[in-house]
């Protein structure tokens, strides 16, 4: 027994002896590599990262600057020229945003086949689906435990008047705009329906007799009808549809599509390169945005109990979504590292953060593109292409999560209990509404109607969320970027092998693709004609 005892002592020992060498050995190689730093070392550092320096010195600053102005009560007019260097950036860079989209996703439809394609996008389809119910499932969990709207309704300031939406009409004009009559017109205006009144006689008869009211046989009464509309704003889901069976088209004409191909490719480039000039004005931009908002918004100390603690369980959602499981489905299909896969997004996110837009920040590639494709990451060209555009028209894990979370915390503050089957038509509904919500910032307050009109919860009770929502709709479009990037990883390493097998030799540029055959020269990317260099001495040596 004595024996025994002592001998589990020697193990322990020995065990923690190995634990203790493990540590002075990797404290030893940490402290070499932290010697051998040198000063150029440490100025490429600074130099690769820049832009992703600058950018989150601009949020910094810019939230330093809002709460700093605040107390000088600015007029409206004093705002917005203190928030002009913002809109220019917004409008820079929404001045690409038809061109690109058009581009990118032909050049990435035409070089994939069909087959590659369609599991492609069926793989998409299923990570898509899966991330926004689970983004669901995690807000209706955290508002039903959090409890946000317990307290009275009479906390919340007067509320603004709601537009009226019907959840059937929203609906059809979501496939209304995925086949546009006029690709010119989808360019500038989405459909959407819009109501008007209709005077209506009606005779009322009883036991075959008409009824008489005074002096007339006929009742007046008048209703609403729905009539074809637009709202401006580009038809993304239109435009979407046509480009990627127009890119697939072209892909099949094989030699007689090659001149549409490099026009599209020479396209994709020249925008590219615009915007990545016009991205390093985007920190100052991001400063100013920031804080206008800040100076713009309501008291803070007025905020009521109920808003507050609903700010604190979306915040807890998205963090959970964020944080814990997308890099978990990451990590589960390839069995990588997903927060180094993260920190190669963090320029995007950062950005994304101060915009609020991620039809900017993620739909229009850079620097969501760049930060996937490039050497962060190392995606696939051809998955960006393809994956990003549609990830971000239909997957926004963000928005479904802050529709469901938002519908049962309105009716939590009416007192309105739900039953399961009314939990579970929400859970559906906020899933179907997210894909149908425009790429635009606080567009989930138009798509939550739908799912509140599904339960019969009051739609002017939206405006209740109203006074918090610029800040929410910044933090829930991070998510939707950080969940069509992760996607992107994900469908890349599932659809290796067809990619190896469509062109092996293709590597991370769709562009080489039979640059022989091209009439122009394609110029590499500064970093790129480098390691090309490189490549060319050491073959000659």
């Amino acid at each position: 027994m004595a024996q025994s005892h002592q001998q589990d002592l020697q193990r322990n020992q020995s065990g923690l002896q190995q634990i203790s060498a493990r540590i002075q050995a990797r404290t030893m190689l940490a402290k070499k590599r932290v010697e051998s730093i040198k000063k150029n070392d440490v100025k490429g550092f600074f130099i690769r990262n820049a832009f992703v320096i600058m950018t989150v010195a601009a949020v910094i600053i810019g939230i330093i600057l809002g709460f700093a102005l605040r107390p000088y009560k600015m007029s409206y007019r004093d705002m917005k020229f203190f928030s002009f260097p913002g809109e220019l950036l917004m409008r820079m860079l929404q001045m690409l945003v038809l061109p690109l989209l058009v581009s990118s996703l032909i050049t990435g439809m035409a070089a994939l086949d069909s087959r590659a394609s369609g599991k492609m996008g069926m793989r998409a389809v299923i990570y898509y689906t899966t991330t926004t119910v689970i983004a669901v499932f995690i807000g209706i969990v955290m508002v039903l435990i959090i409890h946000p709207g317990k307290g009275s309704k009479a906390e919340f300031a007067k509320k603004p008047p709601i537009e009226q939406v019907n959840a059937a009409d929203a609906f059809l004009d979501l496939i209304r705009n995925m086949f546009p009559p006029n690709l010119v017109e989808a360019c500038t205006k989405q459909f959407k329906t819009q109501y008007g009144k209709r005077i209506v006689h009606v005779t009322v008869t009883v036991n075959d007799s008409i009824v008489t009211v005074n002096g007339s046989q006929q009742i007046t009464q008048e209703e609403m009808i729905p009539i074809p509309g637009s709202v401006n704003g580009i038809n993304a889901l239109g435009l979407v549809m046509f480009s990627m069976c127009f890119g697939l088209i072209i892909g099949k004409m094989n030699e007689q599509g090659q001149p549409l191909r490099d026009f599209f490719d020479s396209l994709n480039e020249a925008i590219m390169r615009l915007v990545a000039i016009i991205m390093w004005y985007a920190p100052v931009g991001i400063l100013f945005l920031i804080a206008g908002k800040i100076v713009e918004m309501e008291d803070i100390s007025a905020m009521g109990g109920q808003l507050g603690m609903y700010t604190v369980t979306v915040i807890s959602g998205l963090l959970i979504h964020a944080v814990f499981v997308l890099p978990t489905l990451y990590f589960i299909v390839t069995r990588k590292n997903p927060f180094g896969f993260i920190a190669g997004l963090l320029q995007a996110l950062i950005t994304a953060l101060g915009t609020s837009s991620r039809y900017i920040f993620n739909y229009w590639f850079n620097p969501g593109f760049v930060c996937l494709s490039s050497e962060n990451n190392k995606v696939d060209k051809r998955v960006t292409r393809f994956v990003l555009p549609v990830g971000a028209t239909i997957n926004m894990d963000g928005t479904a999560l802050y529709e469901a979370l938002a519908a049962i915390f309105i009716a939590q503050v009416n007192d309105y209990s739900l039953d399961f089957g009314q939990i579970l038509t929400i859970s559906i509904t906020a899933t179907a509404a997210s894909i149908g919500a425009a790429g635009i910032p606080q567009a989930g307050l138009v798509t939550m109607m739908i799912v509140l009109t599904s339960v019969g919860l009051p739609t002017d009770d939206i405006s209740l969320i109203i006074a918090v929502d610029w800040f929410l709709d910044r933090l829930r479009t991070t998510t939707n970027v950080l969940g069509d990037s992760i996607g992107a990883g994900i469908v890349e390493h599932l659809s290796r092998h067809e990619l190896q097998k469509k062109d092996p030799e293709l590597g991370n540029s769709v562009v080489v693709e039979e640059a022989d055959k091209k009439p122009y020269k394609i110029i590499c990317q500064e970093n790129e004609c480098e390691s090309e260099r490189l490549t060319d001495s050491e073959s000659k040596m």
